[in-house]
């Protein structure tokens, strides 16, 4: 799948499956519900669109090989942890599901938008080093269709 292709994906087809879930769903694996997952999402948009600036956890000697991971198409594995995530999940900030997908959805224009003025920038991820646009697509449709599989949403 191309980048255009991922970012299609995460533009539409990804919040049209999110709007379909119930707030209080739950996923087939994790202790997140859809309304915690989807803005756990826009928290990873804001970290590509480099609203939330990151430092990078992951050790050097590590870097290259978990970079290769990320870039290939192997999936997320079922429970992957997250070092940044506590035990018990965030309680959601926005009012109901349909205010955090509109926030992921606006996220996304926005991190569409600022590439399209900065196309040579580059955002830390904490895990997996410096990305550029490509990159970060490319990590995002992997995140997207990892709580897409999570919740039942895609094979």
């Amino acid at each position: 799948m191309s980048t255009q292709e991922k970012l299609m994906w995460l533009t539409i087809d990804f919040i049209e499956l999110l709007n379909g879930l119930s707030p209080d769903s739950t996923g087939k694996w994790g202790v997140m519900n859809a309304h915690q997952m989807v803005e756990h999402m826009g928290y990873s948009v804001r970290q590509a669109n480099g609203k939330d600036k990151k430092i990078l956890l992951t050790p050097s000697e590590n870097l290259e090989k978990i970079r290769a991971f990320m870039l290939s198409e192997k999936p997320f594995r079922e429970n992957t942890k997250n070092i940044e995530l506590p035990e018990i999940p965030y309680p959601p900030l926005q009012p109901g599901m349909n205010a955090a997908i509109a926030e992921l959805n606006k996220e996304l224009t926005d991190f569409i938008e600022f590439y399209k003025l900065n196309p040579d920038v580059k955002f830390m991820n904490p895990f997996f080093g410096e990305l550029n646009f490509n990159e970060w697509v490319h990590l995002l449709h992997k995140h997207a269709m990892h709580h897409a599989r999570q919740f039942g949403l895609v094979e």
